[in-house]
C-alpha cells in the first residue's frame, strides 16, 4: 500500500501565491505519473496538473502560466506551485500517483483564495 500525504493549503487573498507537496511512502518501488486534481463544492473534480515519471508536464487551461507541477523521485514528492491565485481556484487539493497499475489518492487539502 502507499500512502499519500498532501501539505500547504491554506488561506490566501487573490494574487497571491500558495505551494502544495504531497509526499509517497509505504510499498514504494516506481511511481509513474503523479498528479494534482481539485474539487471545488458542487464541482465535478478537474485535473489540475499532472507529471511523468520523466517529468513531462501538463496542465489544465485554467491554470497554465500561474501553476507548476514539479518531482522529487529520491524524496517521492510531487509539488505544486500556484500562482497569482484566483477564487476560482478555491477547493480541495488532491494527489493521485500511479504505481504498478494501481492508483492512490491523498486525503486532500483545503486552497481557499479571498477576494
Amino acid at each position: 500500500q502507499v500512502q499519500l500525504v498532501e501539505s500547504g493549503g491554506g488561506l490566501v487573498q487573490a494574487g497571491g501565491s500558495l505551494g502544495l507537496s504531497c509526499a509517497a511512502s509505504g510499498r514504494i518501488f516506481s511511481i509513474d505519473s503523479m498528479v494534482w486534481y481539485r474539487q471545488a463544492p458542487g464541482k465535478q473534480r478537474e485535473l489540475v496538473a499532472s507529471i511523468s515519471s520523466a517529468g513531462s508536464t501538463n496542465y489544465a487551461d485554467s491554470v497554465k502560466g500561474r501553476f507548476t507541477i514539479s518531482r522529487d523521485n529520491a524524496r517521492n514528492t510531487v509539488y505544486l506551485q500556484m500562482n497569482r491565485l484566483k477564487p476560482e481556484d478555491t477547493a480541495v487539493y488532491f494527489c493521485n500517483a500511479a504505481q504498478g497499475f494501481r492508483y492512490y489518492w491523498g486525503q486532500g487539502t483545503q486552497v481557499t483564495v479571498s477576494s
